[in-house]
């Protein structure tokens, strides 16, 4: 019978190619304490370690066909274990920006949401009150705040003096704030 205890690394993993289930058994005895001490350093967690180093010996046996040993055992080994941690870390790292975007939401979602509505009613509201001013009083009132256009190019371009330009918007203004003001308090309560 074989004894696997004084055989090297290398002699190791070549009877591990080859399916030579005492060579795994002696490489996980050889390397199992080590590599969870270096697990345990990264991750500060004792079961996160102990899974860590027992699914990398799980792919170590089921792929030993498909292990190409480049480098020394313990170099491969130490590689396969940077590895997961990183891919641990890195899916902890998603899980919990996930978690912390889904507790944002669940805090301030509903309101965000509720806001927004509340804005977009606001808005046809004052669409709506400012189609039903008098036609002359719109056209100017759209003029001055849809078009930007300043009192003396209003009063150009309708053909009017600029103080009925003055008179239309601040009426306009005065019929928005009458009608909207009950609006806009029942609104936003």
């Amino acid at each position: 019978m074989l004894k696997y205890s004084p055989l090297t690394d290398q002699q190791l993993a070549s009877l591990l190619k080859d399916g030579d289930h005492g060579a795994y058994k002696e490489i996980y005895n050889r390397y199992t304490g080590i590599l969870y001490r270096h697990a345990f350093a990264k991750l500060q967690d004792r079961e996160e370690a102990k899974d860590i180093v027992q699914e990398l010996f799980i792919t170590l046996w089921d792929k030993y066909e498909q292990i190409d040993f480049q480098t020394n055992l313990a170099g491969y080994l130490y590689r396969m274990l940077q590895n997961r941690i990183l891919n641990l870390i890195a899916h902890k790292k998603v899980a919990s920006q996930y978690i912390d975007s889904l507790q944002e939401f669940i805090e301030h979602g509903e309101a965000i949401t509720d806001h927004l509505v509340r804005i977009n009613d606001l808005k046809d509201l004052i669409e709506q009150e400012i189609a039903g001013l008098p036609d002359k009083m719109r056209e100017v009132f759209e003029l001055s705040r849809k078009s930007y256009l300043s009192h003396k190019e209003i009063a150009e371009k309708l053909n009017i003096s600029e103080k009925t330009v003055k008179n239309q918007i601040n009426g306009a203004l005065k019929n928005l704030r009458k009608k909207l003001g009950v609006a806009i308090f029942f609104l936003f309560v």
